[in-house]
């Protein structure tokens, strides 16, 4: 007796006794049906059989196949994806690291054969091998985590080794900053001297360098006594971009004490006198030209060595801002705000030493309270 279809694709052998499955392989290049056959002793384990198997080709199916390696990914990935939507600090960040250290260690692996190992590998050889830090394997670390997930997106992945890396563990940033008899004292020292502004603009308002650096009078408001924080100065290698402020919550209005108004007013009317207006930029170099960010940090910073004041660089002042601030009771949400920064959390993180204040003011009261 002929075989006997039982179910779709199974057909029941009566004279054999076993039960036969056809195995659908598509069509070849001619266009013929490709068909395999396997045989089982029950039916239980001819469905078993053909349902392993349609799930192991729509698998083959789904899986991507190409030649592509991962230096060949990255730069597609950055033409088409990072240069248009990111910010030029940015897309030369993520071509520095590329450059450096991923096209040449792996960049000739293929795309489909990168392994978690391959990665692990990768960290442990920039940390032994090339001194980086902790925080900058991290960086490493999230640029190769979204250039793979943009893979896996694109269908050029099945999934991303990255979901099996152990991610290198970010150091916990210890802010240096001054106190404020110290911050004080630095006041005194740059009187009259060109880095007073943006010393005190830094310490007395929390600005970032490359705020300072792109501050312009046109974002300074006299008559309603505030400064709106709406640019930065930053660079790009040798190149200096304005570009928006670092993120949505770095947009921010604050509010213009006395002393700084009147250094403000000051500097306004050097610049007149001197420069036949006021330059678009608020803080100026020796030589009347907006600063770079790296200048302005490097100026700062001989300025404190020559005069042997305790070693805080120019950012270091936005942490003395924090710092005076929460000693004189105000709360990280609202430092956070002044700051510019996203969330609260954001402000612990960097601020531990706060927090560990907040501990020992918490404990100090429960100790008192039990005397």
């Amino acid at each position: 007796m002929a075989r006997k279809t039982v179910e779709r694709n199974i057909s029941f052998d009566d004279r054999r006794g076993l039960f036969y499955v056809n195995m659908d392989l598509g069509v070849d290049g001619g266009g013929r049906r490709l068909r395999q056959y396997r045989t089982y002793p029950t039916l239980a384990a001819a469905r078993t059989g053909l349902r392993d198997f349609l799930a192991h080709r729509d698998l083959e199916r789904q899986t991507p196949h190409h030649q592509l390696t991962l230096a060949q990914w990255l730069e597609y990935w950055m033409d088409t994806i990072v240069r248009p939507n990111r910010a030029e600090t940015t897309v030369y960040a993520y071509q520095k690291m590329i450059d450096n250290h991923m096209e040449p260690i792996l960049g000739d692996i293929p795309l489909l054969k990168l392994a978690p190992r391959d990665i692990q590998q990768y960290y442990t050889r920039l940390q032994q091998a090339c001194g980086l830090s902790s925080n900058t394997l991290r960086r490493h670390h999230d640029m190769l985590s979204s250039a793979l997930r943009a893979a896996v997106k694109q269908d050029m992945l099945p999934a991303s080794p990255m979901e099996r890396v152990e991610p290198p563990r970010a150091r916990v940033y210890e802010a240096d900053f001054y106190t404020p008899a110290e911050l004080k004292r630095l006041y005194e020292l740059l009187e009259g001297h060109y880095l007073e502004l943006p010393a005190r603009l830094a310490g007395s308002l929390g600005l970032r360098r490359e705020e300072l650096c792109g501050l312009k009078w046109e974002n300074v408001n006299f008559p309603r006594r505030v400064v709106y924080i709406r640019e930065a100065r930053t660079a790009c290698g040798a190149t200096v971009v304005q570009k928006e402020t670092k993120n949505r919550s770095s947009v921010r209005t604050l509010y213009l004490p006395e002393d700084l108004l009147a250094l403000l007013t000051r500097e306004r009317d050097r610049q007149r006198r001197t420069l036949a207006g006021p330059a678009g930029y608020v803080v100026l170099n020796r030589q009347g030209q907006p600063y770079s960010p790296n200048a302005l940090s490097l100026a700062f910073t001989r300025f404190v060595r020559r005069h042997g004041l305790p070693r805080v660089t120019l950012h270091g002042l936005r942490h003395s801002f924090a710092t005076i601030a929460s000693f004189q009771g105000v709360s990280l949400f609202d430092i956070g705000k002044a700051l510019g920064h996203s969330t609260p959390a954001t402000t612990g993180r960097i601020y531990t030493h706060l927090i560990d204040r907040t501990h020992e003011d918490t404990l100090l009261k429960v100790s008192d309270a039990l005397k």
